[in-house]
């Protein structure tokens, strides 16, 4: 029994004091996901993106032949979605790279008030700033990327991923396969359908199965009041952020 003890106890530490990268993303990999449904009720900092991913343990990270960019992290469960999507893409010889995933609050903080300022001249008042900033960046707080579901794959411009463009293919094989494994674009072209919220983006995929039942929690749990702590917070109020934009999304991306 003693040497059982001792080999437990080994083993325990052994655990503990392991600094690996690739042994962390492993144990990572194996770890039992929060429910979702706990997170979004529970943890209004998740929904938020005020929380490290680093430290989640639904989190691992995202490393090559998927990324060639650092400090990549997704919840556990989109990770694995990709991978088996990655895999099938290859087959059929096309490259998908993720090229931004999970973003904090903090994160999305530097791109929005980086805009806020650069904007500032054309658009002068804030509610106009807002609007332009809103094209194509969230509001800190709102964005899905907060919620390691939704990625932004190859490249970050529309023309790239049309006819004749250098993911024009890519889009294509992702229109046609992305679903099987659980992935929807959000924001398509807006229309009839979509009258509301960013412009098309047809780089940014989403994990439905655990974005969908994120999205409804969201809309549950946040006000626009709560969406606070950023240059130009006040006009999430006057423009509706939650409304227009987290939920002025693509209807086939909503919970089923």
């Amino acid at each position: 029994m003693r040497t059982i003890s001792i080999f437990i106890l080994v083993l325990f530490l052994g655990g503990l004091g392991c600094a690996n990268d690739a042994a962390t993303e492993k144990r990572a990999e194996k770890a039992i996901p929060v429910p979702v449904a706990q997170v979004s009720q529970v943890e209004t900092a998740y929904l938020l993106g005020k929380f490290d991913p680093t430290k989640h343990p639904s989190f691992v990270a995202v490393g090559k032949p998927y990324t060639d960019k650092p400090g990549m992290y997704l919840h556990q469960e989109t990770f694995e979605a990709f991978k088996k999507m990655f895999a099938a893409a290859q087959k059929d010889k096309i490259n998908l790279k993720i090229i931004s995933s999970t973003r904090t609050f903090q994160q999305q903080k530097q791109i929005w008030e980086g805009k806020w300022t650069r904007f500032a001249k054309d658009a002068p008042g804030a509610e106009q700033r807002a609007r332009k900033i809103l094209e194509y960046s969230a509001m800190p707080g709102t964005s899905r990327h907060h919620w390691g579901t939704d990625i932004d794959l190859n490249d970050l411009n529309n023309p790239a991923f049309k006819k004749g463009g250098k993911y024009a293919s890519t889009y294509d094989w992702l229109q046609q396969h992305a679903s099987a494994f659980g992935f929807c674009q959000p924001y398509t072209a807006k229309g009839p359908e979509r009258p509301q919220g960013y412009e098309e983006e047809r780089w940014h995929w989403s994990y439905t199965p655990l974005a969908g039942d994120l999205l409804s929690q969201y809309l549950q749990t946040i006000k626009n009041e709560m969406i606070t702590g950023f240059q130009g917070a006040e006009t999430a109020t006057k423009i509706d952020a939650v409304t227009h934009f987290v939920a002025g999304i693509n209807q086939n991306c909503k919970q089923k």
